[in-house]
C-alpha cells in the first residue's frame, strides 16, 4: 500500500487528516510536507472548525524519522531539511488557530511522540506505549523535545530520552499529561474522539480559538528554537558513532 496524506470532511465542520506509510508509519520528508499543508489547508478552510489528526494501519500510531532517508543523509544542508520536516508539522499545529484532536491509536515512537504532544487534545488506546529512541542511534529528540516537555514536564521528558530502550504504557504517557483519556480498544477509542469532536462542534469557535492562543503562550520562539534544533541534529545524524548504527539498518 501506498504512503498518502489524506485531508477531508467527515460530518459539517469536522475535517479528519489521516497520514500513512507502509513501514510502521514512519515519516519520510515528502509525508511530513504533506502533512504540513493539510494542516495549514485546514486552518485557512471556512468550512473546518474542528481538526481530528490520526494514522492509517492498527497498532503503530508512528515509527518516528524514516530510516530509509536517515541513512541517506550525507550532508548538513540535508540533514537539518530532514528534521525541519518535523519541526514544520509542530510549528503547523501549534499556529493552526482550530482545535485539533489527536487519535493515537498504537505506539509512538521518537516523531511520533513529538506529533501527540503537538495535538490540542490526544486520545489514546492501551496499545498507545510510547518511546524515545534517538539516543539510540547517536542522536536526541532535539526538534520534538520542546513539545514532548510542553505536555509532560521536564522530568518525563528526560526520563524518555535517556532510557532509550523502553517503551512506556499508554497509562503512564496519561498520568505525565500526553493522553487526556485511554480506552481498551480502537473501536472505543473512535467513538470517544467523535464524542469530543462533537463536544467541540458545539462550543464557541472563537472562545476555542482565544483558549488555544492561551495554551501556546510562549512558544512564539519556536520557528527559531526548532530550526536551530533541526539543525543540530542534522549535524549529528553525519556522526561516525549514528552512520556505524545506521548502517545497519541499510
Amino acid at each position: 500500500m501506498q504512503a498518502y496524506v489524506n485531508s477531508k470532511i467527515i460530518k459539517e465542520g469536522l475535517r479528519e487528516i489521516t497520514f500513512f506509510t507502509p513501514k510502521h508509519n514512519s515519516l519520510p520528508s515528502n509525508i511530513l510536507k504533506e502533512l504540513k499543508e493539510a494542516i495549514e489547508a485546514a486552518d485557512q478552510d471556512d468550512a473546518t472548525e474542528v481538526i481530528i489528526i490520526k494514522s492509517g494501519g492498527d497498532r503503530t500510531f508512528c515509527a518516528g524519522a524514516s530510516f530509509d532517508e536517515l541513512i541517506s543523509i550525507n550532508d548538513e544542508v540535508t540533514g537539518k531539511s530532514f528534521f525541519m520536516g518535523f519541526a514544520s508539522v509542530i510549528n503547523a499545529c501549534r499556529q493552526c488557530s482550530k482545535i485539533i484532536i489527536g487519535r493515537v491509536q498504537g505506539k509512538a515512537v521518537g516523531g511520533g511522540v513529538g506529533l501527540a504532544s503537538a495535538f490540542d487534545y490526544t486520545m489514546a488506546s492501551k496499545y498507545a506505549s510510547i518511546k524515545l529512541s534517538e539516543l539510540n542511534i547517536g542522536i536526541g529528540p532535539f526538534v520534538i523535545g520542546p513539545a514532548v516537555t510542553r505536555k509532560l514536564g521536564v522530568s518525563a521528558f528526560s526520563q524518555l530520552a535517556l532510557d532509550a530502550d523502553t517503551f512506556y504504557s499508554a497509562e503512564w504517557a496519561m498520568n505525565k499529561g500526553l493522553y487526556t483519556e485511554v480506552h481498551e480498544d480502537t473501536e472505543k477509542l473512535d467513538a470517544a474522539v467523535m464524542r469530543m469532536a462533537d463536544y467541540f462542534l458545539k462550543t464557541n469557535p472563537e472562545a476555542q480559538r482565544n483558549l488555544k492562543k492561551v495554551f501556546w503562550e510562549g512558544t512564539e520562539h519556536w520557528d527559531d528554537l526548532l530550526e536551530q534544533r533541526a539543525a543540530e541534529s542534522g549535524r549529528l545524524v553525519l556522526s561516525d558513532f549514528t552512520k556505524s548504527v545506521l548502517a545497519k539498518y541499510s
